[in-house]
């Protein structure tokens, strides 16, 4: 079994190949990993893991806690993700490729990421500045007949697409060109759809495309279904953030 060991960056959200992911890094466990990826050479990639949270915080509490408002914040690393960071990740994540690495004057930085396969999370490393994990890549199989659910997914995802559009009382922008490669529809539907992140995440681990893409089916047909029930929807893009805290 082949390993690489890459810099961990957990998030409240769950990053697809392909999805691009900006971030406002502020922390200075994530300060100190994008250091190290400026010192990448200009010709190499420079990757990070990005692994969804499954219990802990996405940004470690920096003032005194609760109840005991003098319990000092616990510092380093691993803060916020308890005394095995590995239990409070889910153990499928994505690489990213951070193309822009930004530095602010005040030491912050702006990165803009894509992500690029699938890895499994196998162990992390809490000794340096920042999280390490040692992770398995995970080969994107087709399954059976990916290529006809894919095109049935991309017309439920468009009726899926209209009927949002009308309930918030929008147009949509455009007519944009899909794609027809089924692993890339499969990312796409999961990044692109209103789903919270256990059903997300259950999207990125699915064992090949055909099945994501069947989970897809079954989940555009039920929230299109729901939508069209509703004379309007809540602003719930405005709980979902697309630059990440950090």
């Amino acid at each position: 079994m082949t390993t690489v060991r890459l810099p961990l960056f957990p998030l409240n959200t769950v990053l697809f190949p392909g999805l691009v992911l900006p971030l406002n890094v502020f922390e200075e466990r994530y300060r100190a990993m994008m250091r190290a990826l400026l010192k990448t050479p200009e010709d190499a990639p420079r990757r990070f893991a990005v692994v969804a949270i499954r219990d802990g915080h996405e940004v470690a509490p920096s003032e005194p806690g609760m109840p005991d408002p003098t319990a000092l914040p616990e510092r380093g690393p691993a803060a916020g993700f308890g005394p095995d960071p590995l239990r409070a990740f889910h153990t499928v994540g994505c690489v990213a490729d951070a193309a822009t690495v930004r530095e602010r004057a005040d030491g912050t930085f702006e990165v803009l990421a894509t992500g690029t396969t699938r890895v499994r999370l196998l162990s992390v490393d809490a000794s340096g500045p920042y999280l390490v994990g040692e992770l398995e890549p995970l080969e994107e199989q087709p399954g059976d007949d990916a290529a006809t659910l894919a095109e049935s997914a991309l017309r439920a995802f468009r009726q899926y697409q209209k009927r949002l559009a009308g309930a918030r009382e929008r147009s949509l922008a455009g007519a944009a060109e899909l794609p027809d490669e089924p692993s890339v529809v499969s990312y796409l539907i999961a990044a692109a759809t209103v789903l919270d992140t256990p059903t997300k995440q259950r999207l990125l681990q699915a064992p090949d495309t055909a099945s994501r893409l069947r989970d897809e089916l079954r989940l555009l047909r039920t929230e299109t279904a729901i939508i069209r029930s509703l004379p309007s929807l809540p602003a719930f893009e405005l709980t979902q953030g697309t630059t990440s805290l950090n």
